[in-house]
């Protein structure tokens, strides 16, 4: 069994912002792939569906802690399943990537990312795959007056939004 396992805030309020753009891209992949609907699983307070796909049985996650409990999350699901560290992927925002860029990494520490410092807090190692999706990039990031932590509570504009869903289709392909 595989997880996947995007990082995001829950509500309302927060489904279009930069910091949930794990979970925007997890929408694409659920429905790009026909997995069935998000279903609420209070027992490890996460919105989840599983399909089989090539012979694997996939998990798709979305934490409904905030950001910087998603470690709680994770570890729960991959304790209960038994799924093995290996077999996971975190999908989470990234300042330091152009918008609509994406880079694949393992065993990376978390560059100062709470949500994914919780997750390897929580399982006291950073082996495990992680695919940061850029919202900003190096060159506007010198150039914003905003703080970091303000920046990504925003929402990403209409063309922005058009761009991070277009990552769905490609980052699929690597999962």
């Amino acid at each position: 069994m595989h997880l996947i396992i995007a990082l995001g805030n829950p509500g309302k309020q927060y489904e279009n912002t930069r910091h949930s753009a794990g979970f925007l891209v997890l929408d694409e992949i659920q429905k790009n792939l026909g997995f069935p609907a998000f279903e609420l699983n209070t027992k490890f307070n996460a919105l989840v569906c599983e399909k089989n796909l090539g012979g694997e049985k996939i998990m798709l996650a979305k934490p409904q802690s905030f950001m910087n409990r998603s470690g709680e999350v994770t570890k729960k699901l991959l304790t209960f399943y038994k799924i093995p560290r290996e077999n996971l992927i975190v999908l989470h925002d990234d300042l330091d990537l152009e918008l609509g860029a994406f880079k694949i990494s393992t065993d990376s520490s978390a560059a100062g990312h709470n949500g994914v410092q919780n997750i390897i807090d929580q399982l006291s190692s950073q082996q495990f795959k992680r695919i940061r999706i850029g919202i900003e990039g190096a060159e506007k990031k010198k150039e914003r007056i905003i703080p970091g932590e303000v920046f990504v509570l925003q929402n990403f504009s209409q063309e922005e939004l058009g761009v991070i869903k277009k990552l769905g289709g490609e980052i699929e392909k690597e999962i």
